[in-house]
Formats: structure tokens, sequence, C-alpha cells
């Protein structure tokens, strides 16, 4: 059994929190890029160009790339061999979400309760997700959930009989039904199966 005290993941949390805000992913800029680059369309060219100028500014100055700098999602692969201690696991996701905003500068917006509103000042509670694996590791993905995009997801439930017509049926219908209101780049990622939870 190996021990990890969980002050180290809000070491790690804290500085994810950051680098996530001011850093997108070599494989998203690339993208991106490709984008640009097979682009025909004079407006859709200027907008790409934005986006391209924006995330180097924020590389270069380590600025966030948004002003939306979206909820804190933390994905734990916590190894079975594994005991957590010094302190509740919860505690410590938090506590590190919450320095990574305060010490990285970053807008906190999430709120106590999604009618009464009220916002909590440090960007907690995070969305936490643990998955038990074999071994002895943790791994720790942070990902930021901009509420731009946020708040055009959508859901549909299918009867099997509508197969893969009512699958692109459904996306498609989420999509207009979304519109232009998305932040770009829009990307959709879409799963299919499981329950509702699983899938989103």
């Amino acid at each position: 059994m190996r021990e990890v005290e969980v002050s180290r993941l809000t070491d790690v949390i804290e500085k994810l929190c950051i680098e996530a805000n001011e850093h997108l992913p070599e494989d998203v800029k690339c993208a991106i890029k490709t984008c640009r680059a097979c682009e025909d369309g004079e407006i859709a060219k200027g907008i790409l160009d934005n986006i391209i100028e924006n995330f180097d500014i924020a590389d270069n100055e380590n600025v966030p790339i948004c002003q939306d700098t979206g909820m804190a999602c933390v994905f734990l692969e916590i190894g079975q061999d594994v005991h957590f201690v010094g302190g509740d696991l919860t505690d410590a996701i938090n506590e590190g979400v919450r320095r990574g905003y305060t010490n990285g500068y970053l807008r906190k917006s999430v709120v106590k309760d999604p009618v009464r509103r009220g916002n909590t000042g440090d960007n907690t509670p995070a969305m936490i997700y643990t998955e038990i694996v074999p071994g002895d590791k943790v791994d720790i993905q942070v990902e930021l959930k901009g509420f731009g995009s946020e708040n055009k997801s959508g859901v549909a439930m299918l009867v099997p009989a509508d197969g893969v017509e009512g699958v692109k049926n459904a996306v498609l219908e989420i999509v207009k039904k979304a519109g232009p209101n998305p932040c770009p780049p829009i990307v959709l990622g879409i799963g299919i199966g499981g329950t509702m939870d699983q899938a989103a």
C-alpha cells in the first residue's frame, strides 16, 4: 500500500488550474491552425486568425486564454493500492482549486445555488470524478469547463429503433438550437450509450 499526502494533490491541482487557463494543449492549437490553413471563407479566416493570436498572447504573457475561466472539473485515476493520508481528499482538491483561482487571478464564477445564485468567491466546489484503476499511482487531469460551452450542452434520449439516423438528427437539433451562441471555436463532444450522466 502506497501512502499519498493529500497536500500533494492540492499543490498539483493549483498549478493545473492556472496552466489550463493560460495554455491550450498543443494538439488543440495544431487543430485550429490546420482548420485555418484549409479555410476559404474570409470571415472564418479572420475569426480563426483572432483565436490563434489570442492563444499566442496567452502563451507568451501567461494570461488566461478567455475571461470565462470555467468550472474546475478534476478527473482522478486512483490506483487501488493508494491510501490517502493527511486530510480529506475532497477538501484537498477544493483547496487546490481555491488556490489556483486566487493565486492565478482567475475569474471566479461558481455559485452556491443555481437558482438563488450567490458566488462562492473561490470557484469551488470542483466537479470531481474518480476512477479506481490497478496500481499505486494517481493520475490527475483538470479540465476547465467554460460556461459559454456548458450553457449550450444538450441531451437526447432515443429509443433503439431510432438507430444511427436518430443520433444524427438529435445532434443536428442540439447544434441548431445552440446556433451561434457557444464560444468559438466550436468543437462537438458526443457521448452515446450508457446512462445520461455517463454519456455526458
